[in-house]
């Protein structure tokens, strides 16, 4: 049992490597979006998982992380912030929360094909579309601020 605490903790200590500045990133694959019983579970990064903000796991990008989805499908885009590590199914390159797929049109799709690019935060424009609810009442916030 030690032992197992020990790799635990060992794990979560590790941090991920810097981005490297060599020009924009760009992934093509497969998206999926967390089911809603990890709502409220712990993040790799340690957050929590909240299904009403624009956040997701990529396998290597860095946590903070700014990243653009675009469903291939509709041509719908959501800028999401890397918190959480995965998703480690063959071929899927990016998982999100339940409010980002819903931006992009991938709810009762589950699984959709989209190209990801890496965002410059310096020139990052937010855009908020008030019919994009889960609750009838409040509009999705993306939630973009670093968490320190």
């Amino acid at each position: 049992m030690s032992l197992l605490m020990s790799l635990l903790l060992f794990a979560g200590s590790l941090k991920p490597a810097k981005a490297t500045q060599e020009g924009p990133v760009q992934q093509s694959g497969k998206a999926s979006y967390y089911a809603t019983k990890f709502s409220g579970c712990r993040t790799s990064s340690g957050e929590r998982v909240k299904q009403h903000i624009f956040t997701g796991a990529h396998r290597t990008l860095p946590f903070n992380t700014l990243v653009e989805i675009t469903n291939v499908t509709n041509q719908r885009s959501v800028i999401i912030r890397i918190n959480d590590r995965g998703p480690f199914h063959k071929g899927r390159i990016v998982d999100m929360t339940h409010a980002a797929a819903k931006a992009i049109g991938l709810l009762g799709r589950g699984v959709a094909n989209v190209t990801l690019r890496v965002v410059n935060p310096n020139r990052m424009v937010s855009m908020l579309d008030n019919s994009l609810t889960l609750d009838g009442r409040s509009p999705l916030v993306p939630d973009l601020m670093p968490v320190q």
